[in-house]
């Protein structure tokens, strides 16, 4: 298909973006989940590069959010706030944008610094998940605003501050952005080879709380209850459970103390992995059942703090209907466009729940993320971005998927 002349003026307008200076700038920010003030920094940053698009900005305050800790109690969790772009609201076609400013990467972690490696790429924290990514989401808006089909579409932008550690703050921001549009775009990184994430599985994350009875380990251990032997016995339990369709990962047990003391208190991190709806309701069966033998068997009080909260992500029809667009677009500009089902999860779990298609690696090409290696292809900014904004020129032409 020959583009059109609106998507050749795209095309162009992408070409004179600054997008690798802005991923430069962005990833000499730290702003891991829990680095409030370098998730202000970043946020201040977002809202003036942003700031070049019309409509409305302004930052969300997080949604309330607790978590046990390793006493296991339960304390609120702070969080930054989430950036929100919306772009005539009275558009015909309306779509969504999302993205996060957050990264693994602690204030006190290492990886800090950027550096170009040997072959071309970027090696920095967040270069590709996602900073490059938000990078070349704002210069394909940008080059949508240059056509004259801008005024048929208008969309929200969504950059949270909290997606590494599940969205929990920023949950409902998603949901209500995503009433009402034709269709998502989320910016996760791409494989370096350009491939896409298709189904995703789900996930959930509990602390299992344990309380025992503590006793003198060689006196008397009879008169105790070893919460860190009904934890344990818990955590081989469940990962019995596990199937083609759930994964299940005891990831942590916090508690215990000196080794002459019968440890009264254990915390169990579990997190779960289903790849179909029915395997949610299956693990809560199943968590339940073994919790309460548990606390029989070893004579020990639990509860159990947490949830579900990314369901699984299938590709319904919808979903086949902008993969196939985005490959359309993508055999248009000599990019090959590909996908497969990943066990990994992301914001755009939860748009799809909100029953709207969504391609959530529109990003950067990259890899190695979430570690010290991670790096980002360059050249992939103004081919990524071109795909994005030719999609989204077609959506509004069309007025669907």
């Amino acid at each position: 298909m020959t583009l059109s002349k609106d998507e050749n003026i795209a095309i162009g307008e992408i070409a004179d973006e600054p997008m690798l200076a802005n991923v430069e700038k962005w990833v000499a920010v730290n702003s891991g989940t829990r680095n409030l003030d370098g998730l202000t920094t970043m946020a201040d940053l977002l809202c003036d590069a942003f700031s070049a698009l019309p409509g409305r900005i302004e930052l969300v305050d997080p949604d309330p959010h607790e978590q046990v800790d390793k006493a296991g109690e339960t304390v609120p969790l702070d969080h930054g706030r989430h950036f929100h772009l919306t772009v005539r609201p009275d558009g015909p076609v309306q779509m969504l944008f999302t993205g996060h400013m957050d990264t693994v990467f602690q204030v006190d972690h290492p990886f800090q610094q950027s550096r170009w490696l040997d072959d071309g790429s970027l090696n920095a924290p967040g270069a590709a998940d996602m900073k490059g990514g938000l990078a070349l989401l704002l210069a394909a808006l940008k080059s949508v605003e240059a056509t004259s089909l801008a005024d048929r579409i208008g969309y929200e932008v969504v950059i949270n501050s909290d997606e590494e550690t599940g969205s929990f703050s920023s949950a409902g921001l998603l949901a209500r952005a995503a009433k009402g549009k034709v269709a998502a775009l989320t910016y996760e990184p791409a494989l370096p080879d350009g491939t896409l994430a298709g189904a995703r599985s789900g996930t959930g994350n509990f602390s299992i709380v344990v309380h025992g009875k503590s006793a003198h380990a060689g006196r008397n251990p009879d008169d105790g209850r070893n919460a860190i032997v009904a934890a344990a016995d818990i955590a081989v339990r469940l990962m019995q459970a596990k199937g083609p369709q759930l994964s299940v990962n005891p990831a942590r047990i916090d508690g215990g103390g000196p080794n002459n003391v019968v440890p009264d208190l254990a915390v169990l991190r579990v997190n779960f992995r289903p790849r179909a709806q029915e395997e949610i309701e299956r693990a809560k069966s199943v968590m339940d059942r073994i919790v309460a033998e548990a606390e029989e068997r070893h004579d020990v009080r639990i509860h159990i703090h947490g949830g579900f909260n990314r369901p699984p992500k299938p590709l319904d029809p919808g979903a086949e209907r902008l993969f196939a667009l985005v490959k359309e677009v993508g055999a248009d500009l000599s990019i090959p466009v590909a996908w497969k089902a990943t066990g990994g999860v992301c914001d755009g779990n939860n748009i799809a729940a909100c029953g709207v298609p969504v391609v959530d690696t529109m990003g950067v090409r990259g890899g190695a993320i979430h570690s010290d290696e991670e790096f980002m292809i360059p050249e992939a900014l103004p081919e990524r971005a071109a795909l994005s904004a030719i999609t989204v020129l077609r959506i509004a032409e069309r007025g669907r998927v």
